[in-house]
């Protein structure tokens, strides 16, 4: 009787345990605008409130999408904000993951010193240009930059010099005369222009006349299935966020510069912060036309051999669902 009852129980154990819902979700966030739907989702308690008391929400920092990659790879978060670079080539890696909605489009700018001569694309030559990481949607966007006007990045055999600088510390770089230029996230070329850098290509210069994402929420695929309650919650919270930043332009500022705050130590002014909300737009859609570019720009710089099937990288369901 015990040989029979012994791994009935082991096996009910086990089922019982896969059921249970997650008593935490691990999102990870950055400190940037185009990052605003999290930023204000924290800090107004929107992603806390939709999944109920059961569920606690944890947020982690983070600064750039490589250390993403490698926390979903680590098993250390659960869901996080990133640009879809850093996604796609953890997915492509085997990483299991997978974009369940948008989070912006645009919301980059690329910025000068002004004392570095920079007036124009083709200006970088043999400057130095930062951007968050190798890889990011900046690193490739820049790259398309320079090839449409003739240029190339020293890796690939040109004179422009990509230096990989955490946004919320390249107006420092730029203060000390580490870099020439940049291809940054918002807050950060807003902040930048403020202590005098030069604007040389706006959000709609970048790509596409700015609409492309920039952002999206990817969530775990196994936490997924494990605990779909806590995921619709994080979508609801998510879709939430983005209503209240298009209801509030003045209560979405004030959110997001307490979540920068409380994250950098840096807080951004009310005109900063204005500048960069208009040059970014907050949306949990996506632009699959311009992500299937991406890819493709992605592969061609080198980060990646191929491009994802995104039918099977983009689930689009559940959100478009919640959202009606």
């Amino acid at each position: 009787m015990k040989r029979v009852l012994l791994p009935l129980l082991t096996l009910s154990l086990i089922a019982s345990a896969g059921a249970q819902q997650a008593r935490e979700i691990r999102l990870g966030v950055f400190p940037n605008i185009t990052h605003a739907a999290g930023l204000v989702g924290v800090q107004r308690g929107l992603f806390q409130k939709e999944l109920g008391s059961g569920v606690k929400l944890v947020v982690k920092e983070f600064a750039n999408g490589s250390q993403v990659s490698e926390a979903f790879a680590a098993g250390a978060i659960d869901a996080a904000y990133v640009g879809p670079g850093p996604a796609m080539n953890a997915f492509l890696r085997g990483v299991p993951i997978q974009v369940y909605a948008g989070a912006a489009n645009a919301g980059a700018v690329l910025v000068a010193r002004k004392d570095a001569g920079v007036r124009g694309v083709k200006g970088l030559a043999g400057k130095k240009v930062a951007v968050p990481t190798r890889g990011s949607t900046q690193d490739i966007s820049l790259r398309h930059l320079l090839h449409e006007n003739g240029l190339k990045a020293s890796d690939e055999g040109g004179n422009v010099t990509i230096v990989p600088i955490d946004p919320a510390n390249m107006p420092a770089a730029f203060a000390a005369k580490q870099v020439d230029a940049a291809l940054v996230q918002e807050p950060w070329g807003a902040v930048m222009e403020t202590q005098g850098a030069r604007l040389i290509a706006n959000e709609k210069a970048i790509w596409e006349g700015g609409n492309y994402t920039t952002t999206v929420l990817v969530v775990n695929t196994k936490f997924a299935g494990q605990n779909p309650e806590a995921v619709k919650g994080l979508l609801r919270g998510h879709l939430a966020a983005i209503r209240f930043i298009g209801g509030s332009n003045a209560g979405a500022q004030k959110a997001i510069a307490e979540q920068i705050y409380s994250f950098t130590g840096k807080r951004p002014n009310t005109a900063e912060l204005f500048k960069a909300l208009a040059r970014t737009k907050v949306t949990w859609d996506i632009n699959l036309k311009t992500l299937a570019e991406y890819a493709q720009l992605n592969k061609e710089a080198g980060f990646a051999r191929d491009v994802p099937d995104l039918n099977r990288f983009v689930d689009l369901t559940l959100v478009r669902s919640l959202a009606k």
